[in-house]
């Protein structure tokens, strides 16, 4: 195997954010940091681009929107019920079948969209994760060549890391 996984525990934040900070510096784009708790530094820090769901969302939204309007539409001409001097295609009346749509179409898109693009298959090895990261440390994991896992380590040292895994990824 070409890559390597080094994988650096941390017990504080500051240490994890600037270890990262630092790895970014260094070139490093394979970098992966295991939280337990939900953390902004982190988050600025890792510079991830936005998520696309919300594009899902919208399609999904005017696409039902539009078949709202389609059916009601297509309905009321093919089978017209006249009643006085009211028109046919009243629009009043079909904003709740329209609402209705745009909202299951809408939250089906944003379903199939999360599902899409939740990385599942970009998880870590089994073998790398340690059950401590749901607990109260932190981690990050490089993927790096075999020739820069020393200087991974250099930096992961230096920047406060309990603990130091090396495996083959």
């Amino acid at each position: 195997m070409n890559n390597q996984g080094v994988l650096g525990i941390f017990s504080y934040v500051d240490l994890t954010v600037n270890a990262v900070k630092k790895l970014k510096e260094e070139g490093f784009k394979t970098v992966r940091v295991f939280s337990p708790l939900p953390n902004h530094e982190i988050e600025e820090v890792m510079d991830e681009p936005e998520s696309i769901v919300r594009f899902f969302t919208l399609f999904g939204a005017m696409l039902g929107a539009s078949c709202g309007v389609g059916f009601t539409v297509l309905t009321s001409m093919d089978w017209p019920i006249p009643v006085s001097a009211k028109p046919i295609v009243s629009i009043p009346p079909f904003i709740v079948i329209i609402f209705e749509l745009t909202i299951m179409m809408g939250s089906l898109a944003t379903l199939l969209g999360l599902l899409i693009n939740s990385r599942l298959r970009k998880n870590a090895p089994v073998n790398m994760y340690d059950p401590r990261f749901s607990e109260d440390k932190f981690g990050i994991m490089v993927a790096c060549d075999k020739g820069n896992v020393e200087k991974v380590q250099d930096i992961l040292n230096s920047h406060g890391a309990e603990e130091i895994k090396v495996d083959g990824i």
